[in-house]
């Protein structure tokens, strides 16, 4: 089996790039970029068939930009310092609560805590 996704159309071997949703609620036919996975009531089509759709009488055509699929090398930096910064150890010192609660039992890294009783002066 091909990895490339084939154009729905009847007799069509050209490669989708485009997929085809009906929003039945609203009388939508939405006409996006190729999804990411193919889903049982969505169509894909090729780019002859994408430009040459029509909907039904009182049905509405929605296409959505399909130029900012790639994303951009800002977008892609952006995304490599949020990781980055998700990666970086927590600074230790002061970040767990202290004081607010008693160890009682661990399964794996979960701790089980019972609330410690609060000091009362004399």
């Amino acid at each position: 089996m091909s990895p490339v996704r084939r154009c729905s159309r009847t007799a069509c071997s050209q490669p989708a790039v485009f997929t085809l949703t009906y929003v039945y609620a609203d009388s939508t036919a939405v006409l996006g970029p190729l999804a990411t996975y193919a889903e049982p009531h969505c169509y894909d089509l090729c780019a002859e068939h994408a430009e040459r759709l029509t909907a039904p009488r009182g049905w509405e055509v929605v296409r959505l930009p399909t130029d900012s699929a790639t994303p951009s090398t800002d977008d892609l930096e952006a995304l490599a310092n949020a990781v980055r910064e998700a990666a970086r150890p927590a600074p230790s010192g002061g970040t767990e609560p202290v004081g607010q609660g008693v160890e009682v039992g661990r399964r794996g890294h979960l701790r089980v805590l019972r609330s410690a009783q609060p000091q009362r002066d004399r």
